[in-house]
């Protein structure tokens, strides 16, 4: 007879911040009844009484399974520290590992089972041993949080500041995981409070990033700084996280507002834009993500704390936050909204977020200043910068709001930036023909917005598919403008003829 068999150990890349974890993975296998190794077969069977009997009639306390798991493998994982003592009282050896390199103590401290991993290393169990990718026993129990085997681990001689391959320390895994008096005790201990990844991370932006704000509080008391930023740029998770970006940019980023505000109560410049954006430009796009598969395309981010993005904007900007901040960068790329400039407004329109439009001009934002291009909230919001109509933020009636609104506010629909464009080229952009006709009843002047911008693109041409980004016509759209010209005695021409992929492939980079 045979039966089936849950196993074995492995080691599996974490996706926290990629420290490496001991698991049980579940393949299965065939093994016979009359296996050649049937007391740690007991044991993962959790039959502890024929482990003793097995013990008692003299087994090989090291007999291996055919993955090299020993009974003790299967008593850390089981968390039996009785069955673990017995093991090493009959000769079991502490650091054996399987064919994975896992040995009994990185499952005991995966367990947090101090009971055991005290037994382990009073046996003669390596404090500093490391699994395959340098995750060490210090490192697993710091992510698992149970003070005990930390304490027991650093009393055996447990490296605070040994590194996994990554660079990774035991203090990054617990304050990842927000465990403060672990935190605490690698603090005491000697762990670096500063140590930096190649990536530019250190313990206090592990812990900003992952919502963590009790060890934010014990990182910042311990004095790490509440202005730390990325110094370098590195892609991690497929993200690239910008030199520059600071703890405050990452909190926002991830929606845990009352963390923001610790950071700032505590120091952090309610302006900094380092990473090329401030707090509050950054909530434009925290609050309403474009829907594309790129890196961009994120969902909204799952909120912490008390505070909601709206209060938060309200904190900030009484904590000394410039609503009407410009940016400085001057980077754009062709058919994008020009960075330059831009106000925490103007982002917000572009999105066409009507509620957070309202509170800012409430706090004083101006609802009518431009990028450096000349591009006004109002043509934002009709869709200047769109580079994938179907993706980016704002429905259609979200945005004939937008401009409804701002147009209640004093904004022009005629208005002509330095790079040809109006608010109609926004409508093209964004493929919005209802957006077309109410530009047009609300006065918009043919002679003004039927000119082509400096890419050589017409509103009607850009509804034509003759643009950056999505190549793709907008019928509604083309049929909207076109109507509009015939009724002004203008007789929309023909579209010219398309360049071929590759040929297009350069048109949209020019």
């Amino acid at each position: 007879m045979s039966r089936l068999l849950a196993k074995p150990f492995v080691v599996r890349a974490s996706a926290r911040i990629g420290v490496c974890t001991v698991v049980l993975c579940l393949s299965t296998h065939l093994i016979a009844s009359d296996s050649p190794a049937p007391l740690p077969d007991a044991a993962e069977q959790k039959d502890w009484s024929r482990v003793t009997a097995l013990l008692q009639s003299k087994a090989d306390p090291n007999s291996p399974q055919p993955d090299g798991a020993t009974a003790l493998h299967w008593a850390a994982y089981h968390d039996q520290a009785t069955a673990a003592r017995k093991l090493l009282a009959a000769g079991a050896k502490p650091d054996i590992t399987n064919r994975y390199g896992v040995t009994p103590l990185s499952l005991a401290c995966t367990n947090g089972n101090e009971t055991l991993v005290g037994a382990l290393l009073d046996a003669g169990a390596d404090a500093n041993a490391v699994l395959r990718g340098g995750e060490t026993a210090l490192m697993t129990a710091a992510r698992t949080g149970r003070v005990g085997p930390v304490q027991q681990l650093l009393a055996k001689g447990a490296h605070v500041e040994a590194k996994d391959r990554k660079g990774q320390t035991a203090l990054m895994w617990a304050a990842a995981e927000g465990h403060t008096d672990v935190i605490d005790l690698l603090l005491k201990s000697g762990a670096g409070l500063h140590t930096r990844l190649k990536s530019g991370f250190t313990p206090l932006l592990f812990a900003v990033r992952e919502g963590r704000i009790e060890a934010v509080r014990t990182l910042l008391k311990a004095g790490a700084d509440p202005k730390e930023a990325i110094v370098t740029s590195e892609k991690t998770g497929g993200r690239e996280a910008s030199a520059g970006t600071s703890a405050l940019i990452f909190a926002v980023e991830n929606g845990h507002f009352e963390l923001a505000m610790l950071l700032v109560k505590a120091g952090a410049d309610p302006d900094d834009q380092r990473s090329g954006f401030t707090a509050l430009h950054t909530l434009s796009w925290v609050r309403r993500p474009s829907r594309g598969d790129d890196e961009a395309g994120q969902p909204p981010p799952d909120t912490s704390g008390s505070l909601t993005s709206l209060d938060f904007v309200r904190q900030i900007v009484a904590a000394g936050a410039n609503v009407n901040a410009k940016l400085s960068r001057r980077t754009t790329s062709k058919g994008r909204l020009g960075m330059g400039g831009a106000t925490p407004f103007l982002l917000a329109a572009k999105t066409a977020d009507m509620p957070l439009m309202k509170l800012l001009v409430k706090l004083g934002a101006d609802p009518l200043q431009p990028n450096d291009d000349g591009c006004t909230p109002l043509m934002a919001a009709a869709g200047i910068g769109t580079y994938a109509p179907d993706e980016d933020a704002g429905t259609e009636d979200e945005c004939l709001a937008a401009v409804e609104h701002l147009l209640s506010l004093g904004a022009t629909v005629n208005t002509v930036d330095k790079l040809g464009e109006t608010a109609m080229h926004g409508a093209a952009y964004k493929s919005l023909p209802r957006m077309v006709n109410l530009l047009a009843a609300k006065g918009a002047d043919i002679s003004v917005w039927n000119q082509k911008n400096k890419n050589g693109w017409t509103p009607l041409l850009i509804a034509q598919g003759f643009r950056a980004g999505n190549f793709k016509p907008s019928a509604g759209t083309e049929a909207a403008i076109s109507s509009l010209m015939r009724t002004a005695g203008i007789t929309p021409p023909p579209p010219p003829d398309r360049p071929a992929v590759g040929a297009r492939q350069e048109y949209q980079k020019r």
